[in-house]
């Protein structure tokens, strides 16, 4: 009798330790895809840490796509905004409302990247909507004469 208390007691601790670094279904995230590649992805306590993307003035022709999820909800009036070094408004790229939680807002990197000024070869892209006013940076993106990459 105490062999069976002692073993369910242990594998009870051991369950519930297991179990306890699982991620949770859901929650607020984004994934930044280049040419349906995932180059970033950030969910949960990683959404505040500064990414960095580099890209090629050669890959000014791939495709940028964004998908954001907001716990499972779908995004409305859904912004992406290109900001300088100095947090100026660049430009906004708005997208329309969909009925898919997270689908991808798409555009070319030159889109982002024509932007540079002078000397400067880095812009902030942010995302806004309705469920996140205040909007979120998602990463700096560096222009390079090298291939796509990210920096921790």
């Amino acid at each position: 009798m105490k062999t069976i208390i002692t073993k369910t007691m242990g594998l009870f601790v051991l369950c519930t330790a297991l179990f306890s670094f699982l991620a949770k279904p859901g929650g607020e995230g984004f994934e930044v895809y280049i040419n349906n590649k995932l180059i970033l992805q950030r969910f949960g306590d990683q959404l505040n840490k500064a990414q960095v993307i580099q890209v090629s003035e050669g890959s000014a022709n791939d495709e940028l796509t964004i998908k954001y999820h907001h716990c499972g909800k779908v995004g409305r009036n859904r912004v992406l905004t290109i900001r300088d070094g100095e947090n100026k408004l660049l430009r906004e790229i708005k997208f329309a409302d969909v009925s898919t939680p997270s689908s991808g807002m798409s555009c070319r990197v030159r889109d982002i990247i024509s932007f540079k000024k002078g000397t400067t070869n880095t812009v902030k892209l942010y995302y806004t909507s309705s469920e996140l006013p205040g909007g979120r940076l998602l990463a700096s993106i560096i222009t390079r004469k090298v291939s796509v990459s990210v920096m921790p």
